[in-house]
């Protein structure tokens, strides 16, 4: 059973910039793809990027050029750094974890087993 704790939300005006976490209880944390999506209020919740278990990173329309994410497997952990936040911006944002993430179905939330509880996001304008 992996455990996933975000961490890093908070108020912030649009323009600026935060930084999540999340960290995982996982050994094997490296061999993980771990994804970052989204719910906002009334919302469905929506896949923001994810970092391959080999390295590479893709993420939506939405947040291209403006979000990062990166990996310290030393540290079991994950990060979002957003930049120019935009009011649509705010959500619940949710990190995810998967051994065997389909290279076509990656977007779905079906397709990871572990879930963290969330951290909020509110970016006033």
């Amino acid at each position: 059973q992996v455990q996933l704790v975000e961490s890093g939300g908070g108020l912030v005006q649009a323009g600026g910039s935060l930084r999540l976490s999340c960290a995982a209880s996982e050994r094997t944390f490296s061999s993980y793809n771990m994804a970052w999506f989204r719910q906002a209020p009334g919302k469905e919740r929506e896949f923001v990027g994810i970092s391959w278990s080999g390295g590479r990173t893709y993420y939506a329309d939405s947040v291209k050029g403006r979000f990062t994410i990166s990996r310290d497997n030393a540290k079991n952990t994950v990060y979002l750094q957003m930049n120019s936040l935009k009011p649509e911006d705010t959500a619940v944002y949710f990190c995810a974890a998967d051994k065997g993430v389909s290279s076509t179905y990656y977007v779905a939330r079906r397709s990871y087993d572990y879930w963290g509880q969330g951290t909020q996001v509110t970016v006033s304008s």
